[in-house]
């Protein structure tokens, strides 16, 4: 791997052949993807349009246009430390859209990828009445991409968002403040519900789900990912168990819980005694269940 390397640079380097070149590096590097994007030629046009201050839904028409030797050396070097280190691509960047939203990230979150954002989109209908929707609280907020996402959607709604994490917060502060929801977006440092006051119309939650083994088997670009964002004990069903179990008393009667289980949901099923509702995405992804207040009480 230490003898991969990027072609010369020339005058006549162009953007669309420094992505394809990028991509197949990264292709034949059998890299990992789904940090915010799904394979190696996307993720190249991302890093090369990242340098070049090219926004990706403007980048058709300067895609011919040519590559500066400065611009070239940033390219390359944000290149090898992906391949090198397999460190996601968000964290080269520290930057990570969602929900239609960039959001700053680095080492101490998530990066944002939760398939809650159709959700959001939809403002949670039809699994509540959105126009009654007054206080949203998100647990284990991370990067705060699901709070500041709502409260875009929200507008005018309170949005309560809490983390066990200093540095989470410190992150989701950044987000909150950079996509102008001060206003609306209260940070709680709290372990799940424990600082937590009053009742909300929706409570959701994107929290760590994955098993202590699991989580030796993920890819490394994983690992550089915070683990007490990602291991909920031996069989990822930790937080999952206690945010069931202490979620009723902060919901209104008419409100509900979205819970992201991801690969642990079909084992969550049979181990909980709750009517779960499984979400039906458009867009991909699964595990996300909808509980009513009534059937957690």
């Amino acid at each position: 791997m230490n003898n991969i390397s990027l072609k010369s640079w020339s005058l006549e380097t162009r953007v669309i052949d420094l992505i394809q070149e990028v991509g197949q590096l990264f292709d034949d590097c059998n890299l990992c993807y789904g940090h915010g994007t799904e394979h190696p030629l996307d993720e190249a046009a991302a890093l090369v349009l990242f340098v070049l201050g090219i926004d990706y839904l403007d980048a058709e028409e300067p895609s011919f246009s040519k590559v500066s030797a400065v611009e070239f050396k940033l390219i390359e070097k944000l290149v090898d430390q992906r391949i090198q280190e397999r460190k996601p691509l968000a964290f080269l960047t520290q930057e990570a859209f969602f929900c239609g939203y960039k959001f700053y990230v680095d080492e101490r979150v998530l990066i944002p990828r939760s398939p809650m954002a159709e959700l959001i989109r939809k403002q949670f209908e039809p699994w509540i009445d959105s126009a009654s929707v007054e206080r949203v609280l998100d647990v284990a907020t991370g990067s705060g991409c699901l709070a500041v996402a709502i409260a875009k959607n929200f507008p005018g709604t309170e949005v309560v968002a809490s983390d066990v994490s200093e540095g989470a917060l410190e992150v989701a502060s950044i987000n909150v403040d950079g996509l102008s929801v001060r206003e609306q977006v209260t940070l709680v440092e709290s372990d799940l519900f424990e600082n937590i006051e009053g009742v909300f119309d929706l409570i959701v939650s994107n929290p760590p789900y994955v098993g202590s083994k699991s989580y030796q088997a993920l890819p490394p670009e994983y690992h550089h990912e915070p683990d007490l964002a990602l291991i909920a004990g031996q069989n990822g069903l930790d937080f999952i168990a206690r945010i069931l179990h202490d979620s009723p008393p902060f919901l209104k009667d008419n409100g509900i819980l979205v819970l992201e289980m991801g690969e642990v949901a079909e084992e969550a099923e049979k181990t909980f005694p709750h009517p779960f509702k499984w979400v039906e995405l458009d867009n991909g992804g699964e595990g996300i269940a909808v509980l009513e207040a009534k059937h957690l009480k």
